[in-house]
């Protein structure tokens, strides 16, 4: 990989990972609902599970959508109805009460490793940094570069964001504030979905693997 693609990927990984969307948006509602340290396995999760996407993906996955498209439709179809669905859940939360703050919980690590397979963002930018990053002449290192950079960029930008929610903690103890709060961040989500819905991500060829 040449100096210029590598400081290409680390401005890809960064803008990509910081920008908002699916996850940061989730974080962030996270981290005001339940604080930063409850966040943790969230965060870590999302960081871990999209590299490992990643590199499957590198691997060959992504094949398969390009010779199977209705797989892909499938998984488009399925990612915008949980996203639906989280939105909803994240729109009704309440501020919970004493006894239920105890019992009420956020994304365990597997379940935000899982949830990448549905992120419709995630796989937007695991399919480009692979194909746009990875040289054909090395595939295999490039493949463990663009995976290396994303797990040191990606985990500290999503922080930010779970950090960002802890920090508006202070002025949404009204449970009236929390709640427009989640409104808010629920519609922000579904907003973020505009993009997957109007734009078909691998109707091009180009965005094969090499």
């Amino acid at each position: 990989m040449t100096q210029e693609l590598f400081f290409g990927l680390c401005g890809f990984a960064l803008v990509s990972s910081i920008t908002p969307g699916p996850n940061n948006l989730m974080l962030m509602a996270s981290g005001t609902n339940f604080g930063f340290a409850r966040t943790l396995p969230h965060m870590l999760g999302v960081s871990i599970g999209f590299v490992l996407m990643t590199v499957l993906i590198g691997l060959g996955l992504a094949q398969v959508f390009v010779r199977f498209p209705v797989a892909y439709t499938v998984l488009k179809v399925g990612s915008v109805v949980y996203l639906i669905y989280l939105a909803w859940k994240i729109a009704t939360a309440a501020a919970p009460k004493a006894d239920a703050a105890a019992t009420a919980k956020p994304f365990s690590f597997l379940q935000a490793c899982l949830f990448q397979w549905v992120n419709p963002k995630a796989w937007t930018m695991a399919l480009m940094s692979v194909t746009a990053y990875v040289p054909a002449d090395h595939p295999m290192l490039g493949l463990l570069v663009v995976a290396a950079v994303f797990g040191a960029i990606n985990l500290p930008t999503v922080g930010l964001w779970a950090f960002l929610g802890m920090q508006m903690r202070q002025f949404l103890h009204d449970p009236v504030k929390l709640r427009a709060f989640n409104v808010i961040a629920a519609l922000t989500l579904l907003a973020s979905l505009y993009p997957v819905v109007t734009h078909d991500l691998l109707a091009h060829p180009s965005l094969a693997t090499p």
